[in-house]
């Protein structure tokens, strides 16, 4: 019934920025949050930024300063700029929401990632 799909990824120089874009699709209730996750082979997913419907926002201390996470209606997006090659991951969109069916019940759903590569 939902679905999330990202896109914005791809191949940097260090110093660069990329923007990612997450939308979500079908019947859409309410989005209590939106998030960023990155994982890299072998490691945990890991949160990057996430934004609550109150406006508040949490991020990861590597990224705070650089990465900027914004939400739409139902897009999400994440500003990265001055990206070194310790952000190579593969970063996925998650949101927590419940759906024009089921208000009362808030489930989280993630989309497939889109690869962010930083060449030094």
């Amino acid at each position: 019934q939902v679905q999330l799909v990202e896109s914005g990824g791809g191949l940097v120089q260090t110093g660069g920025s990329l923007r990612l874009s997450c939308v979500a699709k079908g019947t859409i209730g309410e989005i209590k949050a939106m998030a960023w996750y990155r994982q890299t082979p072998g490691q945990e997913r890991e949160l990057v930024a996430r934004l609550w419907s109150s406006g508040v926002t949490d991020y990861a201390d590597s990224v705070k300063g650089r990465f900027i996470i914004s939400g739409d209606n139902y897009m999400a997006y994440l500003q990265m700029v001055n990206l070194q090659p310790a952000d190579v991951a593969k970063y996925y969109c998650n949101m927590e929401l419940a759906t024009a069916y089921r208000l009362d019940v808030y489930q989280n759903y993630w989309g497939e990632g889109t690869q962010v590569t930083v060449a030094s």
